[in-house]
């Protein structure tokens, strides 16, 4: 039952950014969790370039999730770039993450300092596991997730934000920690991500229909279906491409030997990922 002073919340946007399906799975469910308590969500996917680049009114809606999943310790940068150009006005908000199992700290802390510039409230945040991208590559991260515990988890944290959206909690979602790492070493960091894909995703010698869709769905512009390549200045290694294709025929180059170096220099194991729980920050 609501409090007297509850606000009545009717209408949520919910904005997402999706490569490989990770993020839109929580998206969805969140939606179906959402609509189950008579409230209306109107899902934007900033995904592709051409959406990403629309102006969006976030004047008739009375509160927002954004979703997106962790690259190189933060959102995509393309994310934080479309959220520079957004005005929060005091809007009430929360974000979720999903990510593949490594390398999610410093996202929270910084997501809540940009939102906090674009005068967007946090109200709360979540992280849910998801298959690693770099699985298309070789490796074994996080593998058959979001799984049903992510599922409830989500359930729990639609209901959660949901009810602090109605009661305008607007105290900070809890403090995170300040990272060691700043913005330029992270700006750095990102580059990492091209150490280990050396071959950006190619078109292989097997028959291709030339459906076009792997150029249609790229973020940022970057995959010539005609080439058959990526280019490498604008390519993010999101892997939409090699996730959407139907014809199966895109592939990066095989790093299944790093797997283990990455779990070594994590300090973890396989088994240790795959029981790894899905948290809620309110």
């Amino acid at each position: 039952m609501k409090n007297a002073t509850d606000k009545e919340v009717n209408k949520v946007l919910m904005v997402f950014f999706s490569a490989t399906g990770n993020t839109k799975k929580i998206a969805d469910r969140i939606q179906q969790k959402l609509e189950g308590m008579e409230v209306k969500v109107t899902k934007y996917d900033i995904t592709s370039y051409q959406e990403r680049n629309k102006v969006l009114s976030l004047d008739e809606y009375d509160a927002i999730f954004f979703g997106f999943p962790i690259y190189s310790l933060r959102a995509p940068r393309v994310c934080r770039e479309w959220l520079e150009r957004q005005e929060g006005n005091d809007k009430l908000c929360s974000v979720f993450f999903t990510y593949g199992g490594f390398g999610k700290e410093p996202a929270h802390y910084y997501i809540k300092e940009l939102l906090t510039e674009r005068r967007f409230v946090l109200v709360s945040t979540a992280e849910f596991l998801g298959a690693h991208t770099f699985n298309y590559s070789g490796w074994q991260a996080a593998e058959g997730r979001p799984n049903q515990s992510d599922f409830e988890m989500t359930d729990d944290y639609a209901v959660q934000t949901l009810q602090k959206f109605r009661a305008r909690d607007v105290k900070t979602v809890c403090d995170f920690e300040k990272v060691k790492y700043t913005s330029e070493q992270l700006d750095q960091a990102e580059q990492f991500r091209f150490h280990l894909i050396k071959q950006l995703p190619t078109r292989d010698d097997k028959a291709c229909t030339m459906c076009m869709l792997c150029e249609t769905l790229c973020p940022t512009n970057a995959m010539n279906a005609l080439k058959g390549t990526a280019d490498a200045e604008a390519c993010i290694a999101c892997f939409r491409c090699i996730a959407n294709c139907p014809d199966s025929v895109l592939h990066t180059n095989d790093i299944a030997a790093a797997w283990e170096n990455k779990l070594n220099m994590h300090q973890t194991t396989k088994k240790a990922i795959d029981q790894m729980k899905s948290q809620i920050f309110l």
